[in-house]
């Protein structure tokens, strides 16, 4: 009998209940995943407030690592036994096991723990998305990592400052401050109310970054589009302090000349091909040593506790949780 956490409806971290029930065999292009370790996201607190929906069934997650228990009709090149990592839709994954589509499976090296997949996945295809899809970063560089300290702010960081881009991060606190430098960054901006645009010209000499990363939304987003250079570009990727308000294009351009992206990782994921370069990128990083991010565990059974304490940023690095 498969562990579920499911979502009794929208709202805070009370309407997250374990629930349990008998799953079907795995159908036609399916496998069942006995799971080991699920990622935490911030996504996953989207959909539980209903800002995302869910399926019916109400289970948030969208990656995790396992172990496949059995194989569905057609299944081909997996095996029972084989380490797997998913990321993705179906959305589903806080549960001790699953079904899944075939396709999603990502077959793990032999070196690389569960924890540090399940840390690192989802993440880092978001990090390979923003510095490849969205605009591609390397030598001389210049980018805005906003929650450098956080769990996709610290790959972002490490990726990029590894390709000889300049990184500049904004955390909330010194101690942050020195996770963020560990990282790579270059130049730590502290505080949430900070001028960030003033700061940045004084380390750039006016010119403003190249690109700008803010997963904070509320009013860090209007705040940013005074920190890029013209003809740069500003990611909206989150928005953990609040709905991001409506944006006049007149603060876009013709002065500024800015454009302005809202990329979805889960659209980047829904292309086969794209889903495949990222992950198979995101394990040689981390392979390698380059994508480096501490974790976080919880039981399954304290998931909600897990998303209130990333919802509250009492957390750094990455969060995951254990069946």
């Amino acid at each position: 009998m498969a562990v579920f956490v499911r979502l009794k409806s929208p709202g805070g971290v009370d309407q997250l209940e374990l629930v349990s029930a008998d799953l079907p065999p795995p159908g036609r292009g399916e496998i069942r995943l006995q799971q080991t370790a699920i990622g935490v996201n911030s996504i996953d607190i989207y959909q539980r407030k209903g800002l995302y929906a869910l399926p019916p069934e109400r289970i948030p997650g969208v990656e995790a690592v396992g172990v496949i228990a059995a194989l569905g009709p057609e299944v081909t090149g997996l095996e029972v036994g084989d380490r797997i990592a998913y990321a993705g839709a179906p959305v589903g994954a806080y549960a001790s096991e699953r079904n899944l589509p075939a396709w999603r499976c990502v077959k793990l090296p032999a070196g690389i723990p569960d924890e540090a997949v399940a840390s690192a996945f989802v993440k880092g295809i978001t990090a390979d998305m923003l510095l490849n899809r969205v605009f591609p970063v390397g030598g001389g560089t210049t980018i805005l990592v906003h929650s450098a300290a956080g769990g996709l702010g610290q790959l972002l960081t490490r990726w990029a400052s590894v390709t000889g881009a300049i990184v500049i991060g904004t955390v909330g606190s010194q101690a942050k401050a020195e996770i963020a430098r560990a990282a790579g960054a270059s130049h730590v901006i502290i505080g949430r109310d900070a001028d960030f645009a003033a700061a940045i010209a004084d380390v750039t000499a006016g010119r403003g970054v190249d690109v700008a990363y803010d997963g904070v939304g509320g009013t860090t987003l209007q705040k940013t589009l005074g920190c890029v250079r013209p003809f740069g570009v500003v990611a909206s990727i989150g928005q953990s302090a609040g709905p991001i308000p409506s944006v006049d294009v007149h603060d876009l351009g013709p002065r500024r000349s800015l454009m302005l992206a809202r990329p979805s990782v889960m659209a980047h994921m829904n292309d086969a091909d794209a889903y495949r370069r990222s992950a198979e990128r995101v394990l040689a990083a981390i392979t390698d040593g380059v994508l480096q991010v501490g974790g976080t565990a919880y039981s399954l059974q304290d998931a909600a506790r897990a998303q209130a304490d990333l919802e509250a940023g009492r957390t750094t690095g990455a969060l995951y949780l254990r069946p």
